[in-house]
């Protein structure tokens, strides 16, 4: 039913019908592209990277500039099934990943098995107000550049990728800083908190995550800033392939 719209939304490595899929959200501006990488060093998951409207496959689309008609219609068009998965997301891309967990559960939707954020404080406790998605495009990359690194050179250097990038930036700071958090039940999964020592995400903002949920919850930290994964890749896929290994231990324990 959704062959036709599931490639635009999700950009697929091999298939590993054995293994638990890994859906994974991308950063603010961020691409599938990067995630989709990770196939080649991860043999125990199968990777489905979601690539937003406005970057990458889908750069002529409407871009969501707020979270309910990102998740709408994300749900709308990935075909998420009962076979075991995990959802990672890095950044904004962790927000992303939690209420497309919590829109499944209101749903009555199978979940995922496990939830792995990263770089991104628990949803629910105070943010200082900011409006970087209102900045012209040169000052809006610049800040964004200068507060979290992430954006390459050859996007610095070129006035038409700066362009480009600044429309997927603009839209993803909408979503964020549009974003209120809304009260209700904690979830009922484990979540595997990720982060870089050096990045302005505290220790205690990453471990408010368990407030969140009822199930276990392991923080990690690496050495590093907001984008600990690229400076040091190894450690990183070594402690999310365990996380997927448990994903795999609780699908083969659980009573038919």
């Amino acid at each position: 039913m959704h062959s036709v719209a599931m490639p635009r939304w999700l950009v697929s490595g091999a298939p590993r019908p054995a293994a638990p899929k890994l859906y994974c959200f991308a950063q603010g501006g961020g691409s599938a592209a990067e995630y989709l990488r990770w196939a080649r060093d991860l043999p125990g998951a199968e990777i489905h990277a979601v690539q937003l409207p406005g970057r990458g496959s889908r750069l002529n689309e409407p871009v969501f500039t707020s979270m309910a008609p990102l998740v709408e219609g994300l749900l709308a068009h990935v075909p998420l099934g009962a076979a075991p998965y995990a959802f990672f997301g890095h950044s904004l891309g962790s927000l992303i990943a939690y209420e497309v967990t919590r829109a499944l559960r209101e749903a009555d939707r199978p979940l995922p098995a496990r939830l792995v954020v990263s770089g991104y404080p628990a949803p629910h406790l105070p943010r200082t107000s900011q409006e970087l998605h209102t900045l012209p495009d040169a000052e809006l990359i610049e800040t964004v550049s200068r507060t979290h690194g992430g954006i390459p050179e050859e996007v610095l250097a070129s006035a038409e990728l700066r362009e480009l990038a600044a429309l997927a930036l603009r839209a993803d700071y909408q979503v964020l800083e549009t974003y209120s958090w809304r009260a209700g039940e904690p979830l009922s999964l484990p979540i595997t908190v990720f982060g870089g020592r050096a990045d302005h995400v505290t220790a205690e903002q990453l471990q408010a995550w368990q407030e969140l949920t009822t199930g276990e919850v392991t923080v990690q930290q690496f050495p590093g800033g907001h984008f600990y994964l690229r400076e040091q890749p190894a450690p990183v896929l070594r402690s999310l392939a365990g996380a997927l290994r448990s994903v795999r231990t609780k699908e083969r324990s659980a009573p038919c």
